[in-house]
């Protein structure tokens, strides 16, 4: 139908948007899962649902008459199966996430096999533009988003030459970093008092400006900056 032609374009279109919109979000908040990955979701759940909208325009009367035919039944097996194989794309290592838009991009390939299968052409088409263009243009639209990197950060010194917390977090926010969260420790039966931080920044090349500055204290025994991973220690 001519007005079919123009409505479901419109409802993955809308979607490619709204997924986008909260994706960006996300992004700028530092998440794992951002800008690409909720764009696809959102394309492929869209998709999926114009399987069970549009299915008595897809199949024959004849057909609906002789057998009790429902679509999204294959759909919902086919998505589930899916679900395992994206799983295990995803990988964990240490603070960093892996593997997101992999397994999105997996699922919305099922979803495009879906419609494939049903013949529905022109709507493959879009999908399949849509999602490149994610893939890619969202690629190079996500690089520019200024976006929070995550920092585990511990501090130790020798019991009673501590900083006080007011100059710990005085230095911090000096070399552009924010504290989400902190906390204390007296370790080594007491011999030495440690700060246990979360930090958060949208420059982590500022990073080596922090460790220089903690490595001019002389009252730092050792200092732990840990980022995405990535083990930076400095001892003195």
């Amino acid at each position: 139908m001519p007005s079919d032609v123009i409505a479901i374009p419109l409802h993955l279109i809308v979607a490619m948007v709204a997924g986008g919109l909260i994706g960006l979000e996300r992004s700028y908040s530092g998440r794992a899962a951002g800008l690409r990955t909720h764009t696809l979701v959102c394309i492929a759940s869209s998709l999926l649902m114009l399987v069970s909208v549009y299915q008595r325009d897809w199949l024959s009367a004849g057909i609906l008459e002789k057998a009790p035919v429902d679509p999204t039944r294959m759909a919902q097996g086919i998505m589930t199966g899916i679900g395992f194989l994206g799983a295990g794309v995803i990988m964990k290592d240490k603070l960093s996430v892996r593997g997101l838009t992999t397994a999105a991009s997996i699922w919305i390939t099922a979803a495009i096999g879906i419609l494939s299968g049903m013949g529905f052409y022109h709507i493959v088409a879009l999908v399949t533009v849509l999602t490149l263009g994610t893939l890619s243009l969202y690629r190079m639209l996500e690089g520019r988003i200024p976006t929070l990197t995550y920092f585990h950060h511990s501090v130790r010194f020798l019991k009673g030459a501590a900083m006080t917390e007011a100059q710990i977090r005085s230095l911090v926010a000096e070399h552009g970093f924010t504290i989400s969260s902190m906390g204390y420790t007296l370790a080594h039966e007491g011999q030495y008092f440690e700060y246990d931080m979360m930090l958060s920044t949208r420059s982590p090349d500022r990073m080596d400006g922090l460790c220089q500055a903690l490595a001019k204290q002389a009252s730092v025994v050792e200092f732990r900056i840990t980022p995405a991973g990535e083990l930076h220690t400095r001892q003195q």
